[in-house]
């Protein structure tokens, strides 16, 4: 009689590596076939378009929130880790909008006004509409709630409960993960080296890949190495892929085409994907950074809740005693 099988959880830099062949194995035929389009065709579209286009897009986030919060979770009697949850949108919501408020200028244009309410919201250089910081709040929350229904009932399976245990075992929660730095600097090295001689806008910098490379990076490189055994890889790769599609969805079929907003070429890497209205390769990956560095930031906050210290002790390690 045959035996059964047993299964074998993946380790945590295997199920790292599943995640990212996952994504290329999507990736790499989807860009050569994009790629095959030598002459995009134009879309042509009258005066206002999409009156309040834009506004009404931001139920791609916002009616998931209610749907997660308000039936998936309820009925499958669970409940939010509500500390940890709202301590990591409090820490990510604010930098997303700090990406308007200084980078924006910089960035972003927003051809149609009449996309938006009219309302104009302050940030450096020139106001942006109000929609915009709606967008990064509700996205943050989109993609942290989508990951914690994953994780703890869709794919509950391969959650991970020992906080406590990894609390105790880590006499501190910042600590250095030299790879996620090398990796930073070789993507931002590359994306410097295709924009100065490969890209069809040399000039300037690609500030927007380097602020998104920092972004998802920086939390991987201060808290990957306590936070790795606690990620549900298989709940943080299907968030991936539903806030992708969800973003291309957004940008390559809507925003870009009817003017919602768009991107100041010369601060774009200057890899552009004809086939979506010039769709620069940065709006693709930001989603991506955006749910990787969440998802490491929130199950580390968890971790420090769970080991009732301090933070300062709890991030830096206890006070060295003189004697």
């Amino acid at each position: 009689m045959p035996q059964p099988r047993t299964y074998r959880a993946p380790s945590p830099t295997a199920a790292a590596l599943i995640v990212i062949g996952m994504l290329a194995m999507v990736a790499i035929p989807a860009g050569l076939a994009l790629h095959a389009v030598k002459s995009p065709g134009a879309l042509n579209v009258g005066a206002n378009p999409s009156p309040h286009g834009y506004t009404w897009s931001l139920l791609l986030f916002v009616v998931p929130i209610l749907v997660i919060s308000l039936w998936f979770l309820p009925s499958a009697g669970l409940e939010i880790p509500q500390r940890a949850f709202w301590r990591t949108i409090g820490i990510l919501a604010p930098i997303g909008c700090v990406l308007d408020v200084i980078f924006a200028q910089w960035f972003f244009c927003y051809p149609d006004p009449k996309a938006t309410l009219g309302i104009e919201a302050p940030a450096l250089g020139r106001p942006v509409p109000i929609e915009e910081y709606v967008f990064y709040l509700t996205g943050f929350i989109t993609v942290l709630l989508l990951y914690v229904w994953l994780s703890e009932y869709w794919l509950a399976a391969y959650t991970v409960e020992d906080y406590a245990a990894e609390a105790r075992a880590s006499r501190r929660l910042l600590q250095f993960h030299p790879t996620s730095l090398v990796l930073g600097v070789a993507l931002i090295a590359g994306a410097i080296i295709y924009k100065k001689w490969f890209s069809s806008v040399p000039e300037g910098w690609p500030g927007y890949f380097i602020v998104l490379v920092a972004g998802g990076l920086i939390p991987s490189a201060s808290f990957y190495p306590v936070a790795r055994r606690l990620i549900n890889w298989r709940a943080l790769s299907l968030t991936m892929f539903v806030i992708l599609l969800v973003s291309l969805l957004w940008e390559a079929t809507l925003a870009l085409p009817y003017g919602w907003w768009n991107y100041q070429h010369a601060a774009m890497m200057g890899l552009f994907i004809g086939a979506w209205s010039g769709l620069p390769i940065e709006a693709v990956l930001v989603w991506l950074a955006v749910s990787y560095g969440t998802v490491i930031l929130f199950e580390v906050v968890k971790i420090w809740q769970a080991s009732g210290r301090p933070a300062r002790e709890a991030f830096l390690g206890p006070k060295q005693d003189p004697s």
